[in-house]
């Protein structure tokens, strides 16, 4: 019987620990960001603040995080428009988590201006 007993212990124990150390391994999702500064006359400087650690913001910058587009790729999209880019800015839904983050409506408009700015006949994509 103490056989059975020692068993269950140790059996309890390292299901126990398992437990813990796969209760430290789940990750959880970040909180959601708000960006709270509001938008300055400077919509560049904004937009850097905003949104500059991962995507270059002016032309021909490369982005600092190669997987983000640059403003310039996105705003030569063919076809876009102002609309399309206010909305898209502000359906923060579509963003991956890590950029899961509220833009309020001068926030986008904004950063919108902005972009278009970076609109040329003649764009080149930077690689």
């Amino acid at each position: 019987m103490v056989k059975t007993n020692t068993r269950f212990a140790r059996s309890f124990v390292v299901g126990l620990a398992t437990a813990v150390l796969l209760a430290g391994c789940r990750t959880y999702p970040q909180p959601h960001k708000t960006i709270l500064a509001p938008p300055s006359g400077d919509a560049l400087a904004f937009a850097q603040a905003a949104c500059g650690g991962c995507h270059a913001t002016e032309y021909p910058e490369l982005s600092p995080n190669p997987a983000a587009p640059t403003f310039a790729s996105i705003a030569n999209r063919e076809g876009l428009n102002a609309e399309m880019m206010a909305r898209w800015l502000a359906d923060a839904h579509n963003y991956p988590e890590v950029m899961d983050f509220d833009l309020n409506a001068a926030q986008v408009e904004v950063i919108a201006q902005h972009m278009l700015t970076l609109r040329s006949a003649d764009y080149v994509p930077v690689e």
